[in-house]
């Protein structure tokens, strides 16, 4: 390494200010605690943002202190819990070059070289200031002799110290800056990992959110990863903020769409996007995913993926997921609620009333229980639809062309039209495949009992609506709920047009049935983590169009993530560049499925640009990425 490296610790190697820390172990008595520690917070902000002098700052907050020497091992374990992670995850790199690494702090050196021991910092590398304390262990303040007790202390001490160019200096505050505006540093990166000070990213030349980004932006070897932040995620469809939060959190480079993309739009897009999230309404064609340069995954945070081509995205080596589990009770609540509403005669009800129409009659109402629910699809939505429908008093039966194991009383029926015939209500769960277009039609409906209610909360193409609309118009069904529909407007506030929505004994609702705040969020937070792993860790658990890999933990390892098509002496080529490469192999994982394989292979060595050419190189490769 030709650089050398000048660190800060507070905000910086670690996520907060060894100030406030000290200030929560040592007043946790104090009836003042509150008002010090906001003083104490309030000097620290103007003085990493330039407007208070610095060594009167550090001098007022070590005046508002009641610290004795015996706290600071309590005080150090604090500070290493706080350790920052993207430096945590490059201490292979810090230690092997620890020599020319410093470490230069307006902290407090007592503190600083304990925390820093696991990323193999030096200790005789460490610049900062040294704690004074009286015979009993009361601290008394710093040495003063110290620049860095001083405004403008690490000015002098870094030209005292006529480090070797170029200095690299990371830091997140004004004294920082005035290092390298002092023509002391080469670079300076503002480090925004915990904190961004406005002041300061106005006059710096680079943001380094992490310090991924600094050694990736220097071009030195042995940086942990690709850096997230030039990872660009884009959510579509006012995805939930859980998902966006876990992406931030992350490191990522998040941009939000309100509403959906049409192909054009997407493609226009697309190009530079890591991870592309979606929901319904926004279709990846094989067009769109042509222009996705630099696409590694898509997650669908919803149930189905029919409106994503999975093979085209497969061929190109993305994976997919979804949520398939995530708002499963939210549908099945809203669908026991149609029941009940349906069975009730309540569309007509509250039409009436809503024209000012009182009718009290009882009619045709009945209810639920003592009632047989015929469920189609005896899936996850299925089955949880099965028992809470039996816990309100109700008899189900089902039919599901695959063999699924009944819960509670349920009953399987041999067929579609044996179920129909027996019962109350109807509701469907089906997916969206091709062949379950108009699944139901005039001879499903004639075959339902008459008087009986109708629902689809599955896929829109599922329905004939006309079928529909002549069942209820001749009155042999009692009533319908749709949530869904063969064309549904692209976002909130698009004119509906739909014709049916003008007949009285019909329940309309927009595509909400997994629409709850619970859902929206636990889909964010799943599908979000899922993504997230996959670019982490090369985890594919969860995924619908690659072969499912549940991955150990990466340690002290790089990990090659090789996706090919599946043929022959693929994993042997693989694994004759590895050991034509000299490459030690700690651990490799293999799924395939009848297109593709996956494989993962964990080495324990550095490896030469040529290895990774080589593997690039084996036929039949749709992607390989490195995670070091």
């Amino acid at each position: 390494m030709s650089y050398t490296f000048l660190l800060d610790f507070d905000s910086t190697l670690i996520s907060t200010e060894s100030l406030e820390v000290m200030a929560a172990e040592c007043l946790a008595n104090d009836a003042d605690a509150a008002a010090k520690r906001a003083r104490i917070r309030e000097i620290t902000l103007a003085a990493m943002e330039g407007r208070m002098d610095f060594g009167a700052g550090l001098r007022e907050r070590l005046a508002l202190l009641d610290l004795r020497r015996e706290q600071l091992p309590a005080i150090v374990a604090r500070l290493r819990q706080a350790l920052s992670a993207s430096f945590m995850a490059n201490r292979a790199f810090l230690a092997a070059n620890a020599e020319r690494i410093h470490v230069l702090s307006g902290g407090f050196e007592e503190l600083i070289v304990p925390v820093i021991e696991p990323l193999g910092l030096r200790a005789d590398r460490v610049h900062a200031n040294r704690l004074q304390f009286d015979a009993q262990g009361q601290l008394q303040g710093c040495a003063q002799d110290n620049p860095l007790a001083h405004a403008g202390g690490k000015v002098a001490l870094v030209r005292a110290l006529a480090l070797p160019a170029p200095v690299v200096l990371v830091g997140d505050g004004w004294s920082d800056l005035e290092v390298a505006e002092a023509g002391l540093a080469q670079r300076f990166y503002a480090y925004t990992e915990h904190v961004r000070r406005a002041p300061v990213l106005a006059r710096a030349a680079h943001e380094a959110p992490n310090f991924d980004e600094v050694l990736f932006d220097l071009g030195l070897r042995g940086a942990h990863s690709y850096p997230k932040n030039r990872l660009k995620v884009l959510l579509l469809e006012n995805i939930h903020a859980s998902a966006v939060e876990a992406f931030t959190r992350a490191g990522y480079s998040v941009e939000t769409v309100a509403g959906a993309l049409d192909e054009a739009a997407l493609c226009a897009r697309i190009a530079d996007v890591a991870v592309l999230g979606l929901r319904s309404k926004t279709r990846l064609t094989a067009k769109a995913l042509a222009q996705a340069r630099r696409l590694v995954a898509v997650g669908a945070f919803c149930i189905g993926t029919n409106q994503i081509d999975l093979d085209a995205a497969r061929g190109r080596g993305i994976a997919v997921f979804n949520a398939p589990y995530s708002n499963t009770r939210s549908v099945v609540e809203l669908a026991i609620a149609e029941i009940i509403l349906l069975l009730r005669g309540l569309p007509e009800k509250l039409r009436q009333m809503d024209q000012g129409v009182w009718d009290k009659s009882v009619g045709a109402a009945r209810e639920v229980r003592g009632k047989t629910l015929g469920i189609v699809g005896y899936g996850n939505i299925g089955m949880q639809l099965s028992v809470l429908a039996e816990a309100c008093g109700m008899r189900v039966l089902y039919h599901d062309l695959a063999e699924r194991l009944a819960l509670g009383t349920a009953q399987r029926m041999p067929s579609l039209h044996t179920l129909l015939a027996e019962c109350d209500a109807i509701s469907v769960h089906v997916d969206g495949r091709a062949s379950n277009r108009n699944l139901f039609g005039a001879a499903e409906f004639a075959a339902m009992r008459a008087g009986s209610v109708f629902l689809n909360l599955a896929r829109g193409h599922v329905v004939d609506l006309d079928a529909l609309k002549a069942a209820l118009d001749a009155g042999h069904l009692r009533g319908a709920a749709l949530d869904v529909f063969p064309e549904e407007p692209a976002r909130n506030g698009d004119a509906f047009t739909q014709a049916l929505r003008e007949n009285p004994r019909l329940l309309l609702t927009p595509h909400i049935g997994g629409s709850t705040l619970e859902a929206q969020a636990d889909i964010g937070r799943y599908v979000g983590q899922r993504l997230i792993d996959y670019i982490d860790s090369g985890s594919t658990e969860g995924v619908v169009n690659l072969p499912p890999l549940r991955l150990p933990p990466q340690e002290q390892a790089h990990r090659f993530v090789h996706l090919h098509a599946n043929q022959p002496g693929v994993l042997a080529r693989i694994n004759d560049a590895l050991s034509a490469h000299g490459a030690n192999i700690l651990g490799q994982y293999l799924k395939t499925d009848a297109e593709v394989g996956y494989v993962i292979t964990d080495v324990d060595r550095d490896y030469s640009p040529d290895l990774l050419d080589a593997i690039r190189a084996v036929p039949h490769t749709l992607r390989f990425r490195v995670l070091y």
